[in-house]
């Protein structure tokens, strides 16, 4: 018995068994834009900072902006809640390369995609690589994450600038990857004890990898066939994940910001028609409602801040004055337009003044110039079109008191004063006083008297043709 009880109760108890890993996927799909680095940011927040948390970023896009990839890089740098691993589902190329750099680890899933990092332009010829002003920044930033990744930084700069050829040379030192230019360089002896060597990329080309050739290069450490099998490789757990998804807010913020150019002609035509339109009604709540929807969807994905809210500010109160104050269209008018205008420019982009170092900034101010000017004119267009076309005719859709006296029945003119002649004879059908008209025949003419009044139905007689004007008097004996 007593045997037993210190069985019990030396007993060693039982501790749980460790819990796997939290792991938090955050789907890095469609274009890279503002929004997308604006969720990512939210989605980093929403994550529970912790030394056990893993955070994957499952990567399916053709790239984007490149000042949102490096926006997102920096967050994934400086703000990541813990250890972050870059899974390419189908294809991370050119801006969506750069993010998955930017991770701690890397893995792909089977034939799957990474590369081709150069940046490009679009223009009525087709897409054009840019030139060295814009490379050499973004080959720093991709040797600078190869090297905190142990990666081949000639091969991460092999996928930004194509001219590149990359060799693969084996010596007895191990594997090394080498410029073309770097390798003609070496002496004799050197030359000598290279053991193997093959292209990897050539000339005209840049670096794309299938997932394979990741794995050979060092970019990536696995090619998987799905997220479990990520987890069972990298933490040996296959446990539930959590997924960070998208709220309603950053979808709709998104669908507002895709049809921004819209929304933008929409509103300075609704505007413009608003000045030229007495008052201050629908035209004027349509363009606020359309530009503040504009400004609100930059706001919440960081773009636009308090210059441009109070731009657009400045701009509401100067139309406000022109509309309410100041007769016509003048100085007020044309400032708060030009408010609009800067504060719309402004809240595209994440930046005042482009910074020489980083030269697709200019080219993005210069867009969103071009983007705005030609809002404006289109908008000054589809208002001149309203003002002719549409309002005119909204009497025939909204009810009102309208002025319904038309000229109808109205026969003053040359060919009514040469159709009757002196002494011609007819009858008042109004009365005169001394304007009115008289029946001559089939016809209502248009005639006055010599000051009397005439009442309706007396006998009139022409006493005088004074060019267009018929002069008559009351034909005495005739009367009904």
């Amino acid at each position: 018995m007593v045997s037993l009880w210190c069985g019990l109760l030396c007993a060693p108890t039982p501790t749980p068994a460790e819990s796997p890993p939290a792991v938090y996927v955050i789907s890095v799909a469609g274009e890279v834009d503002p929004g997308l680095a604006a969720y990512l940011r939210r989605a980093f927040r929403d994550v529970p900072a912790g030394d056990g948390v893993r955070v994957v970023l499952e990567i399916d896009t053709f790239g984007g902006r490149v000042d949102s990839a490096l926006d997102m890089v920096d967050t994934i740098l400086n703000d990541a809640p813990g250890e972050t691993v870059a899974y390419v589902k189908t294809k991370a190329i050119s801006a969506g390369a750069l993010v998955a750099l930017a991770c701690d680890r890397l893995a792909m899933r089977h034939h799957t995609t990474l590369g081709d990092c150069a940046p490009i332009s679009y223009s009525n010829e087709g897409p054009k690589e840019l030139g060295e002003k814009f490379q050499s920044p973004l080959r720093a930033k991709f040797r600078s994450l190869a090297r905190r990744r142990g990666i081949s930084e000639v091969l991460a700069e092999s996928m930004v600038t194509a001219g590149m050829e990359v060799y693969e040379v084996v010596t007895d030192q191990g594997k090394r990857y080498l410029e073309g230019r770097d390798l003609e360089e070496w002496g004799a002896e050197a030359r000598a004890k290279i053991l193997s060597k093959r292209m990897v990329v050539a000339a005209d080309e840049l670096l794309t990898m299938t997932d394979v050739e990741a794995v050979e290069y060092g970019f990536s450490e696995a090619s998987v066939g799905d997220l479990d099998e990520l987890l069972e490789q990298f933490y040996g757990t296959t446990g539930p994940s959590l997924r960070v998804d998208p709220s309603w807010s950053e979808d709709l913020v998104g669908f507002i910001s895709s049809i921004a150019p819209v929304l933008m002609l929409i509103g300075l035509a609704a505007l413009y028609t608003e000045i030229k339109s007495p008052g201050f009604g629908v035209p004027g709540l349509v363009g606020i409602g359309c530009l503040g929807l504009i400004f609100l969807s930059q706001y919440l994905v960081g773009l636009a801040d308090h210059t441009e809210l109070l731009l657009f500010g400045v701009g509401i109160v100067l139309l406000g004055v022109e509309v309410f104050v100041l007769p016509g269209f003048g100085i007020a008018g044309i400032a708060g337009i030009a408010a609009f205008t800067v504060g719309v420019v402004l809240s595209l982009q994440s930046f005042v003044v482009p910074d020489p170092e980083l030269p697709w900034q200019g080219d993005l101010m210069l867009h969103n110039g071009v983007l705005v000017l030609g809002s404006v004119l289109g908008a000054f267009a589809i208002s001149l079109a309203a003002l002719r076309y549409v309002l005119p005719r909204v009497s025939r859709v909204i009810e009102g008191p309208y002025l319904e006296a038309t000229l109808k029945g109205a026969h003053a003119g040359a060919g009514d004063a040469a159709a009757v002649a002196v002494g011609d004879r007819g009858t008042a059908q109004s009365l005169l006083r001394p304007a009115g008209k008289m029946k001559f025949g089939s016809r209502l003419l248009d005639v006055v008297t010599q000051g009397e009044y005439i009442e309706q139905g007396a006998n009139l007689r022409v006493a005088e043709v004074r060019g267009n004007t018929i002069v008559v008097v009351r034909e005495e004996g005739h009367d009904e």
